[in-house]
């Protein structure tokens, strides 16, 4: 469980990045299922960007005490990168999308 509570957190708060981009941008207007998908592949790959970007210097017995129980998952890695990666690919989505129909 240690290891999913993270990537639950991450596909969540991708899906609510996707779902706001899709709401603001008039380029990323397309269905549900699209915007909830790139939402939530992208707040795993932001959180997972972002993560090796700024995780370089962790102490190995400081992580294995801050993964366990809720407070692992819920660090800024997962919620800003989770949501960043979903804005941001769902936003890219859907201006292709939107580019296609035309």
């Amino acid at each position: 469980m240690e290891t999913l509570l993270p990537i639950i957190v991450q596909i969540v708060t991708g899906i609510i990045g996707g779902q706001a981009v899709g709401a603001a941008v008039k380029q990323a207007a397309m269905g549900q299922l699209p915007k909830i998908l790139s939402g939530a592949i992208g707040g795993i790959g932001g959180a997972a960007i972002l993560g090796s970007l700024l995780g370089g210097g962790i102490d190995p017995a400081a992580a294995t005490a801050a993964a366990e129980g809720l407070g692992g998952a819920l660090n800024l890695n997962n919620i800003i990168g989770g949501a960043g990666g979903g804005a941001i690919l769902t936003g890219i989505v859907g201006a292709v999308m939107n580019a296609m129909k035309k």
